[in-house]
């Protein structure tokens, strides 16, 4: 147990270390970026400064897996040039059995990183998002998903444009029960209803519409019909659909009903639960790059080749990283199924590192 201990603690430092070095790397190029984004914006440095850190966090956690084989590559080769994998295989233990010390380390530390870590990065997101946009001056629609459907509110010409529909196509450019509200400096200026709405290059092109003028006397009575009507937009399909975010923008704990309400919306919403099942998979991704940084690393430094070794580590790593975006890319598009596309990759790796560390150990 006090063996166990010491190798987790170790693992869990070197994890730490190597942490911070690339938050340290991403803060000063993300600053970087930002400072040229903003130039000729009369953006600020704190304002870039600010953005920067927003970032930071939603880059790092794409790249945990990464860090985790470099910490555990890291532990390992320390291990065998101090000769303490001699001591502990003099004793008897396993070479396979020190390794579940980091392999429990790094399964906590991942169940950690989904309960706090990303909710975190999920708020992180949005508000860079908020803060991108407020300080280069971009104004993109902003969509919500819930139980009364969909609302959409966008840029337009004097004003802003509020819609909700109550259902939408599975590609988001058709809404169904569509209520448009156009709103100018004092207030609500004009209401439409429509059947049908769809989003082409430059407008909405309504059917079956109902204009109301809410600046007339009696706007009922002036009320108008329309069997065709077209609403001019600066947006395009591909920005509706991007309105909907990045589905790390949205908290783990909110997902499940988030994707309930895209349903229910009449969205796709097979990229959430793609997302939802890789996200629930990064522990056992986290455990797979412990083992696969093992299984090549373990070895006593006296027998050379540490440095094709620590390589060839670092490309399984990378190639596990790769397979697991290659799969999720594929379950986004229907040609894997979502379990299959989320927990396939980190299975397949964990099985190929018992196996070659079974081989090196043990036989």
């Amino acid at each position: 147990m006090t063996l166990s201990l010491y190798v987790a603690r170790r693992f869990l430092g070197l994890f730490g270390l190597i942490v911070a070095v690339f938050a340290g790397m991403a803060a000063l190029l993300d600053m970087v970026e930002q400072l040229r984004r903003m130039a000729g914006r009369d953006g600020t440095f704190l304002q870039a400064a600010h953005l920067a850190v927003m970032n930071v966090p939603g880059t790092l956690y794409q790249i945990l897996p990464l860090m985790v084989i470099l910490a555990a590559i890291a532990l390992f080769l320390a291990l065998a040039r101090s000769s303490e994998l001699v001591v502990v295989r003099a004793t008897g233990r396993s070479g396979v059995r020190l390794v579940m010390a980091p392999v429990v380390a790094v399964l906590v530390v991942g169940a950690v990183t989904l309960a706090v870590l990303n909710p975190l990065v999920a708020y992180t997101i949005q508000h860079y998002e908020t803060l991108s946009n407020r300080y280069t001056g971009g104004d993109t629609g902003v969509i919500s998903v819930g139980s009364s459907g969909l609302w959409l509110r966008q840029a337009h010409p004097g004003g802003q444009l509020v819609i909700r529909a109550s259902r939408a196509d599975p590609d988001g450019t058709g809404f169904t029960d569509v209520t448009f509200m156009t709103f100018g400096e004092d207030g609500p200026e004009r209401r439409i209803e429509a059947v049908r709405a769809e989003l082409a290059e430059g407008a909405w092109h309504l059917s079956g519409a109902k204009e109301w003028r809410l600046g007339d006397s009696n706007p009922e009575r002036e009320a108008r019909r329309f069997a065709a009507l077209e609403l001019p937009s600066d947006m395009t399909p591909e920005q509706l659909r991007d309105s909907f975010g990045a589905p790390a923008a949205v908290p783990i704990w909110q997902l499940a009903g988030f994707i309930d309400d895209l349903d229910r919306a009449g969205f796709s919403a097979r990229a959430h639960r793609v997302w939802l099942q890789l996200e629930l998979a990064t522990p056992l991704t986290m455990a797979a790059m412990v083992m696969l940084g093992a299984a090549l690393t373990m070895r006593h430094s006296r027998f050379g080749g540490t440095g094709m070794r620590v390589l060839f580590a670092i490309l399984g790593g990378f190639g596990v990283f790769f397979l697991r975006n290659f799969a999720q890319v594929l379950g986004e598009n229907g040609q894997l199924p979502v379990a299959l596309s989320a927990w396939g990759p980190p299975g397949a790796a964990i099985l190929l590192s018992l196996a070659l560390l079974l081989h090196l150990e043990d036989g």
